[in-house]
């Protein structure tokens, strides 16, 4: 069991994509957790498959390392401010946090949010300015901008105070000095055991813990983690478990779990200033206290800010449901969701009224929904999911949406088409800077309906040069009626397989979304239409074929790659008459008439 004062507990926060994972790597490597001989992969940390697919960050996870006589756990916190929940429960486990901040970019949108929170509850961040390495990296600039914005969000002298270190993540070093010979990242294990601050809890008081996440095996069952506050806990201890509600029952511990580099490894006791992982209670839920028995302590609920946007997921209806999936019917949805309820508590679920075939699910963003339906869809569940909506507040007689501060970056010829489309969304221009390499940066406030499908466009309108990102500032008094989607759909009239030759003529009327060989079904969505309107269209029509032929009655069937979608490009395409039909293998879109006509049929069938 070590010591409280010899260890320091550090959370890392960035923006996506400023390195963070990649120091990480290297953290563990200089502090020895790998063998000579193990093999490691790039992004160690980021273990879930869903992780590495997308390079981002999406569950909080942690780690320690020893250095000299020092135990360092460190917690890895996702970039993007969909996970902003996970954000805000583990730094209530740390000391200080390592902010992250790229030298060429500057602070960013999720920098922001990363770092109020981080001021908020009192913490002093270390700043380190990384990838000094790059070309471009400007460090001074980057570190004025840093104090600036630690500035604009209220941080005392203290937090202002802040200590800095350069590094270059990528090449494994950091240094105190610009000027200074780059050598490994020991500067930065030496600012963290002398800046950040011991432990305030004692091994000598009762045992007192808050469960900060919630992690499941097969074996071991459900694992609390969390900071032992006070005290110290063994295996087999009896301890009290206080909910929500104040109501106190014992239970017994089972197995604890710490971390080592990458690795889980059991222990048999743990004290105050730790962070560990317990098992033996299967009904825990995040929030929950965890003290001795004889001293019954209840702690303040962990409370994490509210979603913004909702989509309704019920049960796939189309012609195709349960060809592909092995989780089909509602009750299933329903006890997977309810599951995700337990763990996840920065997502709300709650009924539809009037419907039992369908529930709401709140979350922080397009991106935090997404993650969720692509893990249930990875399970093998098949659903219809509805286009999100923003979730207002009625305050007084005055109705209220969330806002957004959207960061933009593109190329100069780029930005005044930006500048109209946000415009035309509801959006107001905070500030614009062009760089000497050509490339503007802007920023905006919108209100979330006004990004709602704007992010394809986005990258259409900048020819995949630009970048958007925003996240949530507050939210405003009503800002009127916002245009959806400026375009229509081709929708096919008839079941079958899509055929090239109807193809080949549809797509002079706009863009398709299916290929020859295509299954489809009367309602489908086929494609994008050219004009405003809705086009009811024969996608399976074949060649008449005759034993007659002649010069130029055979021509060549050219036809333009088809527009596949990702869920969150679906999800962010997608007008309030249609659906998305997510199963394991497809994702397709339909006109919600259909599920209306299929629920008339069933209770005329019922009636």
């Amino acid at each position: 069991m070590q010591d409280p004062k010899k260890i320091r507990n550090v959370a890392i926060i960035a923006h996506i994509d400023h390195g963070k994972t990649t120091l990480l790597d290297q953290l563990l490597k200089q502090a020895g957790s790998f063998q000579a001989h193990e093999t490691v992969q790039e992004r160690a940390m980021d273990s879930y498959d869903q992780e590495r697919e997308r390079g981002i960050t999406i569950f909080a996870k942690q780690t320690s390392v020893y250095y000299k006589d020092f135990k360092i756990n460190i917690i890895d916190t996702p970039g993007h401010a969909d996970f902003s929940g996970e954000v805000e429960r583990v730094l209530q486990m740390v000391s200080s946090v390592i902010l992250l901040v790229d030298a060429q970019e500057g602070p960013m949108p999720q920098t922001r949010f990363v770092l109020s929170v981080a001021l908020k509850m009192g913490l002093r961040p270390i700043v380190v300015l990384n990838k000094i390495d790059r070309p471009h990296a400007a460090p001074d600039r980057t570190l004025n901008q840093t104090f600036d914005l630690f500035m604009e969000l209220g941080a005392n002298d203290e937090q202002l105070d802040f200590p800095y270190l350069y590094a270059s993540g990528f090449q494994g070093y950091a240094i105190k000095e610009i000027q200074d010979t780059p050598r490994d990242l020991g500067p930065l294990f030496d600012l963290i055991v002398s800046a950040v601050s011991p432990p305030t809890g004692r091994l000598d008081l009762p045992f007192l813990m808050q469960v900060a996440t919630l992690t499941y095996d097969e074996f071991k069952g459900r694992g609390m983690s969390g900071l032992i506050m006070e005290g110290k806990v063994a295996k087999g201890d009896s301890i009290l478990r206080i909910d929500r509600n104040g109501n106190a029952v014992s239970h017994r511990v089972l197995h604890i779990e710490g971390h080592l580099g990458l690795k889980k490894v059991e222990m048999s006791e743990v004290g105050a200033g730790d962070i560990a992982t317990l098992f033996g209670i299967e009904e825990v839920e995040i929030g929950d206290t965890l003290s001795a028995l004889d001293h019954i302590v209840q702690l303040p609920p962990i409370t994490l800010a509210e979603p913004t946007v909702s989509v309704e997921i019920s049960v796939n209806s189309s012609p195709f449901a349960g060809r592909e999936g092995k989780h089909v019917t509602m009750n299933k949805l329903r006890e997977r969701l309810m599951k995700e309820k337990r763990a996840n508590i920065s997502l709300k679920i709650e009924e539809v009224a009037g419907r039992d075939d369908a529930l709401r699910v709140c979350g922080r963003g397009e991106l935090h929904l997404a993650v969720l339906i692509e893990a249930m869809r990875r399970e093998g569940f098949e659903m219809s999911l509805s286009k999100p909506q923003v979730l207002l507040k009625k305050v007084g007689d005055q109705k209220e949406e969330p806002l957004e501060r959207v960061h933009v970056e593109v190329p100069e010829s780029f930005s005044g088409t930006v500048i109209a489309d946000l415009s035309q969304r509801r959006g107001e221009m905070q500030a614009l800077s062009t760089s000497e390499e050509g490339l503007t940066t802007m920023q905006f406030l919108v209100p979330t309906r006004g990004l709602m499908g704007y992010r394809n466009d986005f990258l259409t309108r900048t020819s995949g040069l630009g970048v958007l990102t925003s996240i949530f500032e507050q939210f405003i008094p009503w800002k009127g009626e916002i245009a959806g989607r400026s375009r229509g759909v081709l929708i096919s009239n008839s079941p079958g397989k899509a055929s090239g030759y109807a193809l080949f003529s549809l797509q002079e009327r706009g863009t398709l979304f299916v290929k020859p060989g295509d299954e489809v079904y009367e309602g489908m969505v086929v494609g994008e239409h050219a004009r405003d309107n809705d086009l009811i269209v024969n996608a399976t029509r074949a060649k008449q074929l005759t034993n007659i032929r002649a010069a130029g009655s055979d021509e060549n069937i050219l036809l333009t790659p088809p527009r596949t979608f990702t869920l969150e490009q679906a999800i962010d395409y997608i007008a309030d008459d249609e659906l998305i039909e997510v199963t394991p293998q497809s994702i397709r879109l339909r006109k919600r008439f259909l599920l209306e006509k299929d629920r008339k049929a069933s209770n005329k069938k019922e009636g």
